[in-house]
């Protein structure tokens, strides 16, 4: 910013990243020590002074140091932030993600959880609607007697399964001819498509009308559950293990708006690129004292998710955007195979 000078910015900087670790405000001659500013704590104080009345700090009492305001963090996150993980450290996050997830069944379940533990914070998964999902694999797999195990694949890696009851004149080598066939006929169809064609075939005594309803019933339970997005809410609790949140109607506050899914929806709309929105940005009352990071997931065929992070607004930002960078696109990886 044009109205901070070097000194200013890395006292700013120096502050922040102190009371980020600390949740105590910062008084001149901690600055004065671990700056190495090489100037004295009087110096110090008349710029903390100037940064006041330019509405980068704030003293919450007469005899206290300073803490940051959302205009602080605003400029520290745009222009002042240090990398946040070394190398090693992005590594042993990936591998932890990845050991966490292996499908796309997994990525939905345990990503919001896996996100919570890496960053110590709430973590938010939004799934988008998948609207025109369509088929890519069809198997029906013998599990006893008259029954079979049906999974259905979608095109963008979703399974899901159910088992059927199936004739008794079905042998395993029935069956997977019967595989084979819907498969090539339903392959690239959507989910009503199948629907429609199946309970036709059905109706008419087409092969076998149980397992023709079977999979039209499936699929239907498909396309129930991806036609709205959805949010998955990892570490509800991670927030009360910050300070900030001892205060019970202030964590109340919160773990409401946790249940609010319309409101998280809309919070989780995907943005390019890590976005960051601290205090007032957020737009809900709230979470005026919070911070809100989130970062967009790809899947499939166009389809973009978003993931992200809530905590308080002395939050880690550098090792927060680090990791929602590296499993943003660690997650694209996995959906797009």
């Amino acid at each position: 910013m044009v109205d901070l000078n070097q000194r200013k910015q890395l006292i700013l900087q120096a502050i922040v990243e102190d009371y980020i670790r600390s949740n105590t405000p910062v008084g001149s001659r901690t600055i004065s020590k671990k700056s190495g500013l090489g100037v004295s704590s009087a110096t110090i104080r008349n710029e903390m002074a100037d940064l006041e009345e330019m509405g980068y700090l704030i003293q919450p009492h007469v005899s206290a140091g300073r803490i940051p305001s959302d205009r602080a963090y605003r400029l520290y996150v745009d222009q002042l932030l240090r990398e946040g993980m070394r190398e090693e450290e992005r590594e042993s996050a990936r591998s932890y993600f990845t050991s966490r997830v292996h499908d796309m069944e997994d990525v939905l379940s345990l990503c919001a959880q896996t996100l919570s533990e890496l960053t110590r914070y709430t973590a938010l998964v939004l799934t988008p609607r998948q609207s025109d999902l369509k088929v890519a694999a069809l198997h029906l797999i013998p599990v006893g007697e008259a029954t079979a195990l049906l999974i259905i694949v979608t095109d963008t890696g979703m399974v899901r399964e159910t088992t059927l009851r199936v004739s008794d004149r079905l042998n395993a080598d029935s069956l997977f001819a019967i595989s084979r066939m819907l498969t090539e006929k339903l392959r690239d169809l959507s989910l009503r498509q199948v629907q429609d064609m199946l309970y036709g075939y059905a109706a008419h005594g087409g092969a076998d009308a149980r397992v023709l309803s079977g999979i039209a019933e499936l699929a239907g339970q498909i396309e129930k559950q991806t036609d709205t997005d959805r949010i998955t809410v990892g570490g509800a609790h991670n927030i009360l293990h910050y300070p900030e949140y001892a205060d019970v109607a202030r964590a109340r506050a919160f773990m409401d708006t946790l249940e609010r899914k319309e409101s998280l929806l809309n919070l989780m709309r995907p943005q390019e690129g890590v976005a960051v929105r601290i205090g007032y940005e957020i737009g809900m009352k709230e979470l005026q004292d919070c911070a809100v990071i989130t970062a967009p997931y790809h899947m499939g065929r166009g389809h973009v998710g978003a993931i992200g992070v809530i905590g308080p607004t002395r939050m880690d930002y550098a090792r927060v955007m680090d990791t929602l960078d590296l499993v943003s696109r660690e997650l694209s990886a996995i959906l797009s195979l």
